[in-house]
């Protein structure tokens, strides 16, 4: 998977739109996981993890409980 001709071409200008919402999202997601996740070295505690669906936080403590955002990504095709 080294050779770039086998990665399939990424124009940016055709998902111009996708690229910012979802940069906004996973924004949203990371400052909610900061907020409510103890410090941890290296921001480590502000990771977003690759889940089968797209992407999660894990488990962040609410109050008394616990609580887990999921990006889930769907094809459109």
């Amino acid at each position: 998977m080294n050779d770039p001709e086998n990665w399939p071409p990424l124009p940016l200008n055709e998902w111009r739109d996708t690229y910012r919402t979802l940069h906004m999202w996973t924004q949203i997601a990371g400052k909610i996981r900061m907020a409510l996740s103890p410090a941890l070295n290296h921001w480590w505690h502000v990771t977003l993890y690759v889940s089968p669906r797209g992407l999660t936080t894990g488990r962040c403590r609410i109050r008394r409980g616990f609580s887990k955002l999921n990006s889930i990504f769907k094809s459109t095709r």
